[in-house]
């Protein structure tokens, strides 16, 4: 199958996943789906961040808000920050979650080259991780904080303490879900590539990162009506500049709105 009709990403472990009702609902209802001799059904495929440690453990998106979220859903700029799926959303974990700074969601758009016939690329992601989110430069925007509320780094910590780095128990399961779209005709096998490319974004602005306690995805999607033979240069630089609105997305999500 090489088209979808909507992605989830969501919070509440596995329980959000039951939020993708609500979307193959709603997508029901207007006839959307892959066409079957009985009825089209749409496919959503879904991704979810563990963050139950978070408020109340007993509450999650269900059907009726992603519904909701559908209806809601338009052309302008995405919400950041700490909200939709990235409101229970915690990175630095490494000293505990009390100790966290706040994740959430992030957002970039790469316009692209100014020659004719040039395709936009753009990032979305859920922060929600052990490691520390850094800037270009390699400082820490959002990680661990210590007694006088400064910042730490966590690979630092890690390298001089080893495991003993981890402050009582060891962290719970984290998740950075990334999506990465372009207007791009590209086929299945070039969105793998876009994906791999991108998903080296998270490699330059989380860390640690792919962790034994971290579960990183990252998604490609093309909006373009149907495939079309793309030339490898330009395929590596849609890699590139996918990459790059991923970075920026990142730094977003824990610095928009704080």
């Amino acid at each position: 199958m090489d088209s979808i009709d909507a992605l989830l990403l969501t919070g509440g472990s596995a329980y959000g996943l039951g939020a993708a009702d609500g979307v193959v609902d709603w997508l029901r209802e207007r006839g959307l789906g892959f066409r079957t001799p009985a009825a089209p059904v749409p496919i959503v495929p879904a991704a979810v961040i563990y963050d139950l440690g978070v408020g109340r453990a007993d509450r999650w998106p269900d059907a009726a808000m992603a519904r909701a979220a559908c209806d809601a859903a338009g052309v302008g700029p995405v919400e950041e920050g700490p909200v939709g799926a990235g409101t229970g959303a915690t990175v630095g974990k490494l000293l505990g979650l009390e100790r966290a700074s706040a994740g959430g969601i992030g957002s970039a758009m790469d316009d692209g080259p100014e020659a004719p016939g040039g395709h936009a690329v753009a990032a979305l992601v859920v922060v929600n991780a052990l490691g520390d989110v850094l800037d270009r430069q390699g400082g820490v925007l959002a990680g661990p904080r210590l007694d006088d509320g400064t910042l730490a780094a966590s690979v630092e910590l890690i390298r001089r303490r080893g495991s003993q780095a981890f402050a009582g128990a060891v962290p719970p399961t984290n998740t950075t879900l990334a999506v990465v779209a372009t207007d791009a005709p590209l086929s299945r096998t070039s969105l793998v590539a876009l994906a791999r490319m991108a998903s080296t974004a998270m490699a330059r602005r989380i860390a640690p990162v792919h962790t034994p306690f971290d579960g990183d995805i990252t998604f490609a999607l093309s909006t373009a009506p149907e495939a079309r033979p793309v030339a490898p240069p330009d395929l590596f630089a849609l890699g590139v500049r996918a990459a790059a609105a991923l970075e920026q997305a990142i730094e977003r999500a824990v610095t928009v709105g704080r």
